[in-house]
């Protein structure tokens, strides 16, 4: 069993077992115990009553948090030459097409989201068994394909993000940072959990939201309220 330290010891004292607390309390709790030398990411985990393994309970979307997630997001851009300059212009990382095809099918993926067009597709889907497990395939339902390339590039560096349940019937994201003041943790919070409301399965039955947690990347998770999200 490892052994816990003293700083993670003290952490769990401060969290009170079986307490719910409300979202706001969570975030200035979980900046509280947060004891790392780096500026931590703070994540929340929502358990679904779905079952991800049928078609009709899937639940993806995408989410443009208030206040962005604190992270300098990688953007790749695979485009024809014509939007090249759009492409860089919104603040693109790197542009490009065949170059980066041939880089990736190397096995570079040094980047967090990657922005297509629709008549590229071909060439793009040939990276697919790279790509795919990455979670970097470019996706139309997440706005990731589109001919509007410069304002896909604005939105995602502005904190929009896509997520999908996993198949354990958990919503997982980061929400920003622990430097970050807890209203602003409070708003991107509540934007991310309004949204998983939102697109509730009608094929899904009983308790809907189950329990959320918040945590930052070293710390114990701290339970909500799903009635008090403020």
């Amino acid at each position: 069993m490892t052994k816990l330290t003293k700083k993670r010891k003290a952490a769990l004292e401060k969290v009170e077992a079986g307490r719910l607390y409300r979202l706001s309390e969570a975030a200035d709790l979980v900046k509280e115990i947060t004891s790392t030398g780096f500026d931590a990411s703070v994540d929340i985990d929502i358990r679904l009553g779905v079952d991800p393994r049928k078609a009709n309970q899937m639940v993806r979307g995408v989410v443009t948090l208030p206040h962005g997630t604190g992270k300098q997001i990688r953007v790749l851009v695979l485009c024809t030459p014509d939007k090249e300059d759009e492409a860089k212009e919104a603040g693109a990382d790197y542009v490009g097409l065949d170059d980066y095809v041939e880089k990736i099918k190397g096995g570079w993926t040094d980047v967090d989201v990657i922005i297509t067009m629709p008549s590229v597709m071909a060439k793009v889907g040939q990276l697919g068994r790279i790509l795919g497990p990455r979670g970097l395939m470019p996706n139309p339902k997440s706005g990731t394909v589109t001919m509007d390339v410069g304002k896909a590039v604005k939105e995602v560096k502005a904190g929009k993000i896509d997520f999908k349940v996993d198949k354990f019937g958990i919503v997982h994201t980061s929400i920003g940072k622990v430097s970050f003041d807890t209203p602003k943790l409070v708003e991107n919070a509540g934007e991310f959990i309004q949204t998983i409301v939102k697109l509730k399965p009608a094929a899904a039955k009983g308790t809907y939201i189950k329990s959320i947690y918040l945590s930052s990347t070293m710390s114990p998770g701290v339970k909500i309220d799903p009635k008090a999200t403020d």
